[in-house]
Formats: structure tokens, sequence, C-alpha cells
């Protein structure tokens, strides 16, 4: 079976938008899974996720208080058809986040990520893919606020792509 991902990070509502724009939660109810790394900021995101997505997969960041911890974890393993996905908000540093990675996820096949803003998208030399779709409401130095698509198949991860989110 072939299933579409939406992957997000960093939504950061109501602190850096009102609301998510339309592009990215029209994307979310058109997935077959949503994966949200973190920085929600306010558990009415949360649930306004749950009520938008087939299924949502969701751990809490570092902006995100009691309630959201409270119903979240701080990281996620699950494998979708066939492929073994880890979700944690932050990896620390850029420098040495290759093995940080394969040595905290030795069993992943993909590690989904949040917390600096800045889309990643490399695979480590053990073949851990290693992704953070940025955020969509917050692009700090980055020229345009982002999330990931992706589709998983016959056991692959397929068709990643940044998605730029366009100013409407």
């Amino acid at each position: 079976m072939t299933l579409r991902l939406v992957l997000v990070s960093d939504t950061h509502v109501p602190h850096r938008a009102r609301d998510l724009p339309a592009q990215v939660w029209a994307a979310v109810e058109s997935a077959d899974v949503v994966l949200h790394a973190g920085d929600w900021v306010t558990a009415e995101l949360l649930d306004q996720f749950e009520r938008r997505s087939q299924r949502l997969i969701g751990v809490y960041g570092n902006n995100d208080g009691p309630e959201l911890r409270r119903r979240l974890p701080e990281k996620v393993a699950v494998t979708l058809e066939g492929v073994q996905f880890a979700m944690v908000h932050e990896t620390g540093p850029a420098r040495g986040r290759s093995e940080r990675a394969e040595s905290h996820y030795p069993d992943a096949d993909v590690l989904v990520f949040g917390h600096s803003h800045i889309p990643w998208d490399t695979t480590t030399p053990r073949g851990l893919r290693l992704l953070n779709p940025g955020s969509p409401t917050d692009r700090r130095r980055q020229p345009v606020c982002t999330y990931m698509t992706a589709v998983v198949d016959g056991g692959l991860v397929q068709q990643v792509e940044l998605v730029e989110v366009r100013k409407d």
C-alpha cells in the first residue's frame, strides 16, 4: 500500500502565525499520515491536527508546555509500510548530527526532526535518512517557510519533496 506523508515541524501557532496557511492544512487533510516534529505551542493546534489528519504522529518540542508534554512523547518510533521512522524535536548541532543520529536511532530507516527551522535532507553513512521539514510559519534565516511531503511504497521512502509555503 502506498502512503502519502506530510512532515511538518515548528508550527509555533499562535506565536508566529495565527493559524497555519491554507496550503498546509490542505496538505495535512489529503495525507495518509502526518508527522509533526514538535513546537506546536498550544494544545488547541494539536486538537486541530487530530481532527484534520487521517493519522497523526507527533512529539513535543522545547516550546511545548505541560499539556502538550502530557499528550505527546518526546520521541516516537513507528513502522509505516515496512519503513522504520523515528521522530524527535531536537538533534543538537548540525556538526556531528549524522553520528549522533546513527548512535541514538540504530533501528531507524528515517529520522524526522525539527527545532532549527532549517530544512535538512541527508543520508548518513549507514543509510539513515535525516529529514527536517523546516517551518511553515517561521522561516527565520531561510528564504521561505517550508514543509515536506513524501511517499512510502514497497518498503521505500520515495518522492521526498521540500514544499515552499506560498504567500497568499
